[in-house]
């Protein structure tokens, strides 16, 4: 259910973004924008509790961000953020596993996590007269885990298979998303497997289980986000009943894993045994997050790559035929939700008949263009309509609005960030455009990988030698 207001602004940016391609959209002015209804609290143990009340459903969504990621994971324990994710589901001495799950999807509810770079998040959707207890559960996995030999090998085998299905079985693999890391970034913390090797996801100990829940699960190193049908009173009242009374806990320094833009281009060519076409991953090295390249760069990101109407769609799929298909991602996030080095990634299957460098010199025109010509105002005004829309539709759900507030808290320091986005977006000109592709999209600053069919890669027979007369 949305009201009078939201309908109205909503209503008129989907209208527009069906439309982006035929007409010239208008962004809504700022008196008109929706703002998000944000309340923030820190509780004297250094929790972060944010409120976004909406009555318009009787239901809430719940998200717990800890500010923890793969960045920060230990040395010789690739995956190890990734395996903790995982050992978070199994239960408590006072919650067995089981217990959270029953809870939530008894009232139709669904709970779910993640594990990025910058912070590890849990998740969780279920009719509002279920909130104290989904808090309740919450603090009772922050307070402590049942840590046992058993539930720490099942998860291990459960991350690995995850591997096999998702990475090692599949056609292109993460490359896209996971090698191209190891390629373009210089520091450990930066370009390791996050998902894990299996010897070091075999060698992590109860130990190093213990250790990283007292490190990095404490209060002071998390937030709590709560949108839909609560009061800000409400919810505050509960966070303190729940966790007020969690410890603090020292959190260990992190290292310096900033890196500058790189200087020389990367290019890397692997085979694929499952792949049926070629494919290429090109990537830049993204604006440090809050830099004010940051929000010219989503625009130029949705010009270049934004769905079909995007310049790189209509050039090297539609135009010069090279591509079978292009899309874009950034790092394993988004554009707004990254604390240190990221990445934009151009991700495209192409035709066996052309090579990497006829797609990447495609690319290259494409981005010289907007360099040299920057965006006629129709298209930047459409271009800035469909961040718009898929910002806004994306808060419209309690979940993913308290998942999205409590992570802009994090990363940010701000939860109300997501009322100054739109404007950010807003204000975007042409230039800001040539600005960041001059200074981002360069052959120095890019790395590559070239996926190609084994078979395209397998050295010829040799020849037999001509038969004797």
């Amino acid at each position: 259910m949305l009201t009078t207001t939201r309908r109205a602004v909503l209503g008129a940016i989907s209208a527009a973004t069906l439309a982006l391609a035929l007409s010239p959209a208008v962004a809504a002015p700022a008196a008109d924008r929706w703002q998000i209804p944000v309340h923030t609290k820190r509780l004297a143990n250094g929790l972060t509790v944010v409120i976004s009340p909406d009555a318009s459903s009787p239901t809430v969504g719940v998200s717990v961000v800890y500010k923890v990621g793969m960045r920060l994971e230990p040395k010789n324990r690739t995956g190890f953020a990734h395996l903790f994710e995982h050992l978070m589901f199994q239960g408590t001495p006072k919650a067995p596993k089981g217990v959270f799950d029953q809870v939530i999807t008894s009232g139709g509810g669904n709970n779910n996590g993640s594990t990025r770079p910058d912070f590890t998040n849990y998740i969780e959707t279920a009719p509002s007269s279920a909130l104290a207890t989904m808090l309740w559960l919450e603090a009772d996995r922050m307070t402590t885990l049942d840590f046992n030999p058993t539930t720490l090998k099942n998860q291990q085998d459960v991350v690995k298979e995850e591997i096999r299905v998702n990475v090692q079985n599949q056609p292109y693999g993460g490359f896209m998303w996971l090698d191209i890391g190891y390629l373009a970034f210089d520091k450990w913390e930066n370009n390791h497997d996050g998902y894990g090797s299996f010897v070091d996801l075999e060698n992590a100990t109860l130990d190093d289980v213990r250790a990283f829940h007292r490190d990095f699960y404490g209060p002071n190193n998390a937030v709590l986000s709560i949108a839909g049908d609560v009061t800000p009173a409400q919810g505050f009242a509960l966070a303190e009943k729940y966790f007020g009374k969690i410890p603090a806990r020292p959190t260990p320094k992190p290292t310096d894993f900033r890196e500058g833009l790189n200087t020389q281009e990367r290019r890397l060519t692997q085979p694929d045994k499952l792949a049926q076409v070629p494919a290429i991953a090109a990537a830049w090295k993204l604006p440090d997050r809050g830099s004010r390249d940051q929000a010219p760069f989503a625009v130029l990101g949705q010009l270049l790559a934004g769905g079909d109407a995007s310049r790189l769609y209509q050039g090297l799929v539609k135009g010069r035929e090279l591509a079978l298909n292009v899309s874009s991602l950034y790092g394993l996030t988004g554009v707004w939700e990254y604390d240190g080095p990221s990445l934009f990634t151009v991700f495209a299957l192409y035709k066996p008949t052309t090579d990497a460098d006829a797609l990447l010199a495609g690319i290259d025109e494409e981005v010289a263009r907007i360099v040299k010509d920057g965006v006629d105002d129709t298209t930047l005004k459409n271009l800035k309509t469909a961040l718009l829309a898929d910002w806004y539709n994306d808060l419209e759900m309690f979940l993913r609005r308290a998942d999205r507030l409590a992570k802009l808290q994090a990363l940010w320091g701000d939860a109300n960030v997501v009322n100054k986005v739109p404007g950010w977006i807003e204000a975007v000109t042409s230039a800001d455009v040539q600005r960041v592709a001059a200074t981002y999209l360069t052959r120095a600053n890019r790395s590559v990988i070239d996926r190609k069919p084994a078979a395209m890669l397998a050295a010829p027979a040799a020849a037999k030698p001509a038969s004797q007369p």
